[in-house]
């Protein structure tokens, strides 16, 4: 993690690592080479065996106030199908670690997206989330449309998404899509104190429940808990659960190290 880049802050605080959008004269609009190297540095911790969790937010007043207009304005049909761009997006959904959200001011269009892709969003109270794409014209591409319906169901997803209006913290929190708001000044605090809690749980029930949470979105009651179920046993084939129901009956805190 020693490299420089051009769209993003990366660092490693302990266990957690983070990933901050660093593009804050415009609001932290996601452009292509942005995404890249969000998605290969978050694959990065994901193989980094002393990264138990990792954080993403943005620097500046916003998470991300959308796509780069001026980057997909006068993009054609073709071309964007032979560029394939959501391919990238698409490489967060198979991340193993918990990925925890920090977004202040705007999350909108491919900033909300984005935030959608992590497993956990805190929110500071002067946060807005929105899909404000039918006013340009067009819909949410990397996720947007199915990732809302399943956070908040049918009704209410089409209803932000045919109206673009923009959801307050608190709004997200009533709908289920944010997990906390908290005071602005407090967000990353809040956030990497959440993180380094759960980067104390055994890694490779984290990787195993956060699998069978996303399969549960998926798969029909029935099927889903059968994936359950041959997680549960798999875990029993580790070290970890040894250690951990070891430390219980000693009454002592668990020494966890991912095996």
């Amino acid at each position: 993690m020693s490299r420089t880049y051009e769209y993003i802050e990366v660092s490693i605080e302990g266990a957690i690592g983070v990933v901050m959008l660093n593009r804050p004269k415009v609001l932290n609009a996601i452009n292509r080479p942005m995404v890249t190297e969000i998605v290969t540095v978050i694959e990065e911790f994901d193989r980094d065996d002393e990264v138990k969790v990792i954080v993403l937010s943005g620097k500046g007043r916003a998470f991300a106030a959308g796509a780069d207009i001026d980057e997909m304005a006068e993009a054609t049909a073709i071309e964007l199908e032979l560029l394939n761009q959501f391919t990238e997006w698409d490489r967060l959904a198979w991340v193993k670690k918990p990925i925890v959200g920090a977004v202040q001011g705007f999350a909108l269009g491919g900033g909300f997206e984005l935030a959608l892709c992590c497993d956990i969003l805190f929110a500071a109270h002067d946060a807005e989330f929105g899909f404000p794409e039918i006013s340009l014209g067009v819909m949410p591409g990397a996720g947007g449309t199915q990732r809302l319906t399943k956070l908040m169901g049918k009704s209410k997803a089409m209803e932000w998404l045919l109206t673009g209006d923009r959801m307050s913290a608190d709004e997200a929190l009533h709908h289920g899509v944010i997990n906390r708001v908290v005071a602005k000044e407090l967000l990353m605090e809040e956030t990497m104190k959440f993180a380094r809690k759960i980067g104390k749980q055994a890694p490779l029930s984290l990787r195993l429940i956060k699998e069978s949470v996303h399969k549960a979105v998926d798969y029909p009651i029935y099927e889903g808990m059968q994936f359950e179920r041959k997680n549960f046993y798999l875990l029993f084939a580790s070290k970890d659960q040894k250690e951990g129901m070891r430390a219980f009956k000693e009454k002592r805190k668990p020494n966890f190290e991912g095996e």
